[in-house]
């Protein structure tokens, strides 16, 4: 399965290091966490809702990562989850939830509905995991909104 990636070039890694320091939705501060999505399409969408309005982001990269048969997902439902789990900032519910998941090592790959479109999903990658050098990474390749997605 190929899933996608947007991300600063500066920013590009896929060592999880952003997620460690800050946290995000679905972990908490201190775990690594690598984020991607079912389509690129999706993965615009999703940086989207993340960018300040009042600054178009440049240096853009689109990456996939391909993630072989062969490897387990575990997945969270969206029926499983709190009422509220779409309110921004997030509840830590969610965050728990995550957590346990790496904590478990059970599996490198956590599927998770998109907040921004529940009915698609988003991957957490947990980048410490012995499965994950499995994982082929993808060329970056330049990536730009269409600026007609920056008008006022």
């Amino acid at each position: 399965m190929r899933v996608w990636r947007i991300a600063s070039a500066a920013y590009a890694a896929f060592d999880g290091e952003g997620a460690r320091r800050h946290g995000s939705r679905w972990t908490p501060p201190g775990v690594p966490a690598v984020f991607m999505s079912a389509t690129l399409s999706l993965a615009a969408l999703e940086r989207f809702v993340h960018t300040d309005v009042d600054l178009e982001p440049t240096n853009l990269v689109a990456i996939w990562l391909e993630i072989g048969d062969d490897i387990p997902i575990e997945s969270v439902e969206v029926n499983k989850l709190p009422a509220d789990w779409r309110t921004f900032p997030a509840v830590p519910a969610l965050a728990v939830m995550g957590e346990q998941w790496f904590r478990g090592s059970k599996s490198a790959v956590l599927s998770v509905p998109s907040v921004v479109i529940p009915h698609e999903r988003n991957f957490v990658l947990n980048p410490i995991h012995r499965e994950f050098p499995q994982f082929s990474i993808g060329q970056s390749e330049p990536f730009s909104f269409d600026p007609r997605m920056w008008k006022k």
